[in-house]
């Protein structure tokens, strides 16, 4: 008999079913409310880049979505930026989940990067910008910060601005990104059968 059928047979000798004569015990978990997102509605869906002069040529993609049943917003990005001048080439795919913060004081977007960072930062949402402050994290870039800002200018577009501060230095614009919405592809039209005989 196997240990886990043994400790069932076990547990249940010492713990028998309920009396027939009392009613069974229901417990519910208060569930805490659902964060309010209204204010990145907008930017669901799937989004293409290309940077904007002066950065770097480049491109990238971005994709943001409900999950958990609206708890969370989840953020995926791919970038890829050409070398130029004294700034080396790179390319960084990141993930993002947007939750509120503990006590509910606002929301927080916890990154995790294919450089191996772990970073968090604090979401300031307005309607047509979304500012990401940082706010530390598990394993942030030693002494720099990069904060970044998404300015909606249509329903189908918006700019990407991520500023990078050097240790004890500034922050300067280290990137910018035009994107415009992906458009799904229309569903196929259904084959027509071939009526001849």
């Amino acid at each position: 008999m196997s240990g886990f059928l043994l400790a069932f047979v076990w547990a249940l000798a010492i713990f028998p079913g309920p009396a027939k004569d009392k009613p069974p015990t229901l417990y519910s978990l208060p569930l805490p409310p659902k964060p309010d997102y209204s204010t990145v509605d907008w930017l669901i869906g799937e989004w293409s880049g290309k940077s904007v002069a002066p950065s770097p040529i480049g491109e990238a993609h971005l994709s943001v979505a409900y999950d958990l049943d609206k708890r969370i917003v989840v953020f995926k990005e791919a970038v890829d930026l050409t070398a130029a001048g004294n700034v080396p080439a790179m390319h960084e795919q990141w993930m993002g989940i947007l939750s509120p913060d503990a006590g509910g004081r606002g929301l927080v977007l916890r990154v995790f990067s294919s450089t191996g960072f772990v970073t968090r930062y604090r979401a300031d949402l307005e309607n047509a910008v979304i500012h990401f402050y940082p706010a530390g994290g598990e394993v942030s870039p030693s002494g720099w910060l990069f904060r970044r800002t998404l300015t909606r200018s249509s329903e189908t577009a918006f700019t990407e601005t991520v500023q990078a501060a050097p240790p004890d230095k500034p922050f300067f614009d280290y990137y910018t990104f035009q994107f415009t919405r992906v458009t799904p592809p229309a569903p196929a039209a259904p084959a027509v059968p071939d009526s001849k005989p």
